[in-house]
Parts: structure tokens; C-alpha cells; sequence
């Protein structure tokens, strides 16, 4: 139970900023949100407010936002269409029903002849009397179907419509608020767990060590090792890797006094074959609270997981991977499901981690993902005129497909790592 908890947490936390992303952006350029969904699949929860559905859905396999205009979106009334219309005080039409007997006496039941949903709004038609009318249609009309009511989209509130840098934003978004959770996940940790200092403080001493023998004790401040000022624990740690074997000469304080110590790092063969040494120490960085402090342990440490990730994302485009290197839901489900156990801050370091590597994903050159959008979206800024949007939905369609094959190949291989072996 708490890996599933913990699972819901995380995943609708970071799925919900994304998503929120491109919802606030799309909003702000005026486009009319129909959905705004967490999950895929059957809806569990379903809300409407405004102009806009707000639901949960039952698969924890993304979420998305869906806008007007967007995956055939405009419904078209065809000539020979049966409907019924309720004219507003202007008469204009505000609402249009569609194959169903309607019982309400302001109903008025016409056989379309043409109509303009999308620019012009209008709709002509013979009414019972087989004249020909025509009436203008509400922007903010609505159109029932099998008991569903769907609000029409002018033009100039669908996605298509809006500039080239709107529609950049708006995609754009999703992964730039992925970013953005992690920034302010790390400022709450910051601020709540403390910020690390780094200071080089040893936490603890491991027995039948170099650092034992030598008398080191939990709590000693490192001050220099032969001669060399150490002000990080990073400091510590490179200059003891760096020697192996060697002797070096160590000052560290304690209580008030200031101690040499003597000893010489053991050679340890590391996973890639290196040589490196230790003296067998473990840390535990202080940690201070200032909010201050916490904002700028925010951005380094957004950073250094973005850095971190496009390495990793280096390596796996190089070929240097294999497939457990990679983690579907099954993988991560497992994962968050150990990260857990050590607490919520532990759970929150993992969050931002993820979030940061959705960010990052999402922006690759891929269709089917953000990146892909922004992609086509660069080639009709060199252009100067839009890809065909046929062309482009092929290219997404197949995107989707191959993602879904490498998606199945992944958990399949996470169940049988999980569950198999």
C-alpha cells in the first residue's frame, strides 16, 4: 500500500505540472481547453468548470491536455443533417441537437443545407415548412449529441489559429514547468530538511580501515591533507581516490584541538576497472536551514540533475546501455516503492529527479512527444508556412507507434527483472 501511495503521489504530482504547463499557456493565448486529463483510459472522476472537463483517468501512463482544434476536434454539419436549435435573445443559436428527439417546445427542427461552425458561424437550412432559413450561431454555443454537450470553437480559439509563438509556448510549457517543480521541490527541501554545507566532517569510521588504525573518529573535521587546505567533503574525497597506496599526512580538529593522523589508502578496483583509494569513511553532510540559501541550493541542484541526466542521455544515444538501463512503469513503480521506505525528503530528492528526467525526455526531437511538436514548429519558422498538417499527424501517428512498442519492451523486461528473477 505505501508503494502504491507513494507511486500515485509522485506520478500525479509530476504528470500534473506538465500537464498544468500547457494548460495555463493555452489559456493565456486564448485557446479553449476542452480536457484537461491525469492518466489515459476510462475516466474515474470527471469535473467540469468553465469551458474546460477536468478528469482522472485510470492508467498512470501520462495525462494530457486537450485543445481546440487539435486530433479532429471541429464537428461539421453536413447537408441533409436532421437538428434541432434553441435560439438565445438575439436569436442566435446557443444550442444544437443532434440525432435525438428533443421534448421542448422551443425547439426549432430544420434539414441543414450548409453551415459554418469554424469562421463565420452560421447555419442554413429548411425548416418544417420547407423554407429556407438561415440563422447565426452563438460563440459559445453548444452542441448535444446522444445526451454530451460539446462547445463549439471559433477559429480564432483553436490552437491552429494562434501565432507561431503562441503555439511554441504552449508546448513548450509542459516540460519548462517540469523544471519548474524541481526547482521548487529542492527549495522546499532547502528550506525544510536544510540546505547541505559540504563541510568535510566525518560521520563515521568504518572498523578494520586505514582511517581506524590511523585513529580517526566520528565527528573529526578534516582542516588539510599534506599541506592542502580541505574546505568540501568533495575536496576529501578526490584528494584520497587520487592515492591509492600512497601516505598522506592528515589534520583534522577535534574538540578545540588540532590532531595529525597518518594512513594510507587502500587500492579498490572500481565497476569500470579504475584504481581508486580509500581510508574507508562514511558522510553525512551538516545541514543548515536559510532560505536564502535554499533558493540557490535550488538552482545548483536543478542544474546538476540536468547535467547529470544529459550525460546519461549521451551514453544511451552513443549505445553505451543496455536495456535494464532503462525503466518503463513497472520500473519506476518499483523503484519509488524502495525510494519510500526512507522517508518523504528521500521521496521528494526522487520526484524532483524525475521530473527534471520527464522534462528532459519531452523535449527530444521525437514525435509524438513535445520535442517533436517544437521540431515541425522550427521548420515552419525557416519556412514560413506550416508542414502540412497530414504529413505531420503520419509522422506523430508512427512516433506513437514505435514509442508504445519500446514501452512494451521495456515493461516487459522490468516485470521479468521485478518479478523473475
Amino acid at each position: 500500500m505505501q508503494t502504491i501511495l507513494a507511486f500515485i503521489f509522485v506520478f500525479g504530482l509530476i504528470v500534473f505540472f506538465h500537464e498544468l504547463g500547457h494548460f495555463i499557456f493555452a489559456k493565456r493565448a486564448g485557446i479553449l481547453v476542452r480536457e484537461f486529463a491525469i492518466g489515459m483510459g476510462p475516466k474515474i472522476f470527471g469535473m467540469t468548470k468553465g469551458e474546460t472537463l477536468y478528469t482522472i483517468r485510470l492508467l498512470p501512463l501520462g495525462g494530457y491536455v486537450r485543445m481546440a482544434g487539435q486530433d479532429f476536434d471541429q464537428i461539421e454539419l453536413q447537408p441533409g443533417y436532421r437538428i434541432g436549435i434553441i435560439l438565445n435573445d438575439e436569436e442566435k443559436v446557443e444550442k444544437i441537437y443532434l440525432n435525438q428527439n428533443v421534448q421542448n417546445p422551443n425547439v426549432l427542427f430544420m434539414e441543414v443545407e450548409r453551415a459554418d461552425l469554424n469562421k463565420k458561424l452560421w447555419i442554413e437550412g429548411y425548416d418544417e415548412e420547407d423554407q429556407l432559413v438561415r440563422f447565426n450561431v452563438a460563440r459559445n454555443a453548444i452542441i448535444v449529441e446522444n445526451g454530451e454537450e460539446t462547445l463549439i470553437a471559433p477559429y480564432d480559439r483553436t490552437f491552429d489559429a494562434k501565432s507561431l509563438g503562441h503555439r511554441t509556448l504552449t508546448i513548450f510549457a509542459g516540460p519548462l514547468f517540469n523544471f519548474i517543480l524541481a526547482f521548487g521541490i529542492f527549495i522546499f527541501l532547502g528550506i525544510f530538511q536544510g540546505v547541505p554545507t559540504n563541510e568535510p566532517i566525518i560521520y563515521e569510521v568504518l572498523e578494520d580501515s586505514p582511517a581506524i588504525e590511523a585513529g580517526m573518529k566520528a565527528g573529526d573535521y578534516v582542516k588539510s591533507i599534506n599541506g592542502e587546505p580541505i574546505e568540501k567533503w568533495q575536496d576529501l574525497t578526490g584528494y584520497v581516490q587520487q592515492s591509492a597506496g600512497k601516505e598522506l599526512s592528515i589534520l583534522v580538529e577535534r574538540n578545540g584541538e588540532t590532531l595529525e593522523l597518518k594512513m594510507v589508502p587502500e587500492a579498490t578496483t572500481i565497476e569500470n576497472g579504475e584504481e581508486i583509494g580509500q581510508i574507508g569513511v562514511m558522510y553525512k553532510s551538516p545541514l543548515e536551514k536559510n532560505p536564502f540559501k535554499a533558493v540557490v541550493y535550488g538552482l545548483q541542484e536543478t542544474w546538476n540533475y540536468t547535467v547529470l541526466i544529459l550525460q546519461a542521455l549521451v551514453h544511451l544515444i552513443a549505445g553505451q546501455f543496455t536495456l535494464d538501463d532503462l525503466a518503463g512503469p513497472v520500473g519506476i513503480y518499483q523503484h519509488t516503492g524502495e525510494v519510500a521506505k526512507y522517508g518523504f525528503f528521500t521521496l521528494m530528492y526522487w520526484t524532483a529527479a524525475l521530473s527534471i528526467n520527464l522534462g528532459i525526455m519531452n523535449l527530444l526531437p521525437l514525435p509524438a512527444l513535445d520535442g517533436g511538436r517544437l521540431m515541425f514548429f522550427g521548420l515552419e519558422a525557416l519556412r514560413g508556412k506550416p508542414v502540412d498538417r497530414q504529413k505531420e499527424g503520419m509522422v506523430h501517428f508512427v512516433g506513437i507507434v514505435l514509442l508504445m512498442l519500446l514501452m512494451i519492451v521495456v515493461t516487459w523486461n522490468d516485470i521479468q527483472r521485478f518479478f523473475f528473477q
